[in-house]
């Protein structure tokens, strides 16, 4: 099982426990997950705000892995329930009586067995410091390419990652076209023109920078850009033209529903553990758009919102068949209950998506030729 769950979370008492007094609930919680492979070590670190709302930690002390958010929680009864977006996963579990065990089931794939205990300063176990964040860049820094490979992705069509590991950027099981709009900010009807090859061929792209740090964002659609110029001997040229797009706007008069980041510098998460489902962390506005276009919606999409800053927040919806089409053929959803993409704006972030025409740049292919061997 691939879990990772070091993670800050957010959790909200709807209904407390008949037996067990609200403020009960807050404490140290812990208890081993049986997995396949290994027995991991899982803490809770629950506290109660003025309002009666809970907010907490959890951590696999056994694992070194990032943070990763928990939402959903619910609390019915004796009943306690919470999802981990980011995993796919759940929890479920019932306070037994004396209120220091809930026995329960946790689920990703399928369900293990994950009973906690309240753990006493005692009892508690020791929870390690996390590893010090990668150096960044230099933000001013143009890095250049020290080495590149590329290899056609053995991976199936429906996924892709751009992603650090260690000193090297990677692009997996991409497409050209998947590249391009990555690279520069476009959404594939802004891209004219080029061989058939440059949406279904699909590579894997390592590249080394020559500039020590990880770098950012920005940084990293500048190295793609280059391999895509070097490797791919990319050549083309902008026209501006009317398109159909999506405008995403903060409407007059209200409040948004953005949680601002807690801890800055991190590069953005706007990754979907499955279709419908967006989980991000540190993103910006344009993120948002960019990540929207990039990978769900089937026309540009522009941020209009005027909202500075960086956010965490949670999309949850039910796609229609016209979304995530870039990522293949997929079988069909069923309906999970969730609103629309445009509701989800509305009721979930306090946004607006709506339809509109705007001018656009367009990105004409001149010349594009697959990549010499490394």
């Amino acid at each position: 099982m691939g879990l990772r769950l070091i993670a800050a979370l957010t959790l909200v008492c709807a209904v407390c426990p008949a037996l067990i007094a609200q403020g009960d609930l807050a404490g140290t919680w812990q208890g081993t997950l049986k997995t396949p492979n290994a027995a991991l070590r899982i803490v809770f670190r629950i506290t109660r705000a003025a309002d009666g709302q809970f907010t907490g930690q959890a951590f696999s002390i056994d694992q070194s892995s990032p943070p990763i958010p928990m939402n959903g929680i619910t609390v019915q009864g004796s009943q306690i329930r919470w999802k981990i977006d980011a995993l796919s996963a759940g929890y479920e579990g019932t306070f037994a009586t004396g209120g220091n065990t809930i026995n329960g089931t946790f689920t990703q794939g399928g369900p293990l067995p994950l009973d906690l205990v309240r753990a006493t300063a005692e009892t508690a176990w020791a929870i390690p410091e996390p590893p010090p964040p990668p150096k960044p860049m230099d933000p001013a820094a143009n890095p250049g390419i020290e080495v590149s490979t590329i290899k056609l992705s053995s991976a199936p069509a429906g996924g892709r990652l751009y992603t650090m590991r260690g000193a090297q950027m990677m692009a997996i099981n991409v497409t050209v076209i998947n590249t391009l709009t990555f690279a520069y900010d476009l959404h594939e009807r802004q891209v004219s023109g080029g061989p058939s090859w440059m949406n279904s061929e699909r590579f894997e792209i390592v590249i080394k920078p020559d500039t020590p740090g990880q770098p950012n964002i920005r940084q990293m659609k500048v190295l793609l850009q280059k391999v895509l110029a070097e490797r791919f001997q990319l050549k083309f040229h902008n026209e501006k033209r009317e398109l159909s797009v999506y405008a995403i706007a903060a409407p007059a008069g209200t409040k948004h529903k953005l949680t601002p980041t807690a801890v800055q510098g991190n590069l953005p998460s706007l990754a979907y553990p499955r279709r419908g489902l967006l989980p991000a962390r540190n993103a910006t506005m344009t993120d948002l758009a960019q990540s929207m276009q990039g990978a769900v919606m089937d026309r540009p999409v522009v941020n209009q919102t005027n909202i500075e800053g960086r956010y965490d927040f949670t999309l949850d919806w039910m796609p229609d068949e016209f979304q995530f089409a870039s990522f293949g053929p997929q079988p069909p959803m069923p309906d999970n209950g969730k609103p629309n993409i445009f509701q989800a704006f509305q009721e979930q972030l306090g946004l607006k998506l709506e339809s509109t025409k705007a001018p656009a740049e367009v990105m004409v292919i001149d010349k594009l030729e697959k990549p010499s061997d490394n």
